[in-house]
């Protein structure tokens, strides 16, 4: 398994880099998906997209907490959750990742993929590697670093004591949002995840600290359809 390549310009190592990034921010059925054609510049409400597009990203209230819809103008052009042709040699199931695109792709039967609208690493926090989804969390608790918490004024009045240290507890309010899937190499947490966002209009930008955004509604997705174990490659 080839190893991450993280390039360290901001921080000036990787130690300190990968305490940067444990911030990241800067179980059902998959719901519905979008398989009209949709190129970039064009509003997502045309070529049928529209009802859809409010069954995908829809309020959802079937969780502790509710998740609210997502604003059509909200999204880019182009980053819909959508079923597409996807030629790869990689296994049904993988997860393969273009940080310069802004997809993440679930390789799919039949040469298809589902594709969706992420937000990837800043300038410094690029990587690319293989990893496994070691474990999955719904509602996530959210431990930022001390250098975080120091550096954002009135972050720690959102803080508390947790179970492993101070953080947030999971909730609408957490940047890890709905879900979050731990990237691990071996017997060793990368730091980085796939998790949902409260931001939803960084989809499509590089502005966290190395983990891959979603749209909360995509988080729960693909959650839904990977299980613990799933190989992850970032081209």
């Amino acid at each position: 398994m080839s190893s991450f390549n993280r390039r360290a310009v901001l921080s000036g190592s990787v130690t300190s880099l990968a305490l940067a990034m444990a911030g990241c921010v800067g179980p059902g059925t998959p719901g519905p998906v979008a398989t009209a054609t949709v190129t970039p510049g064009e509003p997502a409400a045309i070529a049928g997209l529209e009802p859809k597009y409010s069954a995908m990203y829809g309020p959802d209230t079937s969780g502790p907490f509710p998740v609210p819809a997502v604003k059509t103008s909200i999204i880019k052009p182009g980053f819909v959750r959508k079923l597409v042709d996807y030629k790869t040699t990689e296994p049904v199931g993988t997860i393969v990742i273009d940080p310069h695109a802004h997809y993440l792709y679930h390789v799919e039967a039949n040469g298809m993929a589902m594709r969706y609208g992420v937000g990837v690493g800043r300038e410094g926090f690029a990587w690319k590697g293989e990893a496994i989804i070691k474990t999955k969390q719904e509602w996530p608790d959210w431990y930022p670093p001390k250098e975080m918490i120091a550096r954002t004024p009135g972050m720690a009045k959102s803080l508390a004591e947790l179970q492993s240290g101070i953080g947030m507890h999971g909730g609408p309010r957490n940047p890890l949002g709905a879900r979050a899937m731990y990237l691990w190499q071996g017997n060793k947490d990368t730091l980085f995840r796939i998790h949902g966002t409260t931001e939803p209009q960084s989809i499509g930008t590089s502005a966290s600290s190395g983990c891959i955004r979603m749209i909360n509604q995509d988080a729960i997705d693909l959650y839904s359809r990977v299980p613990e174990g799933t190989r992850v490659v970032v081209l």
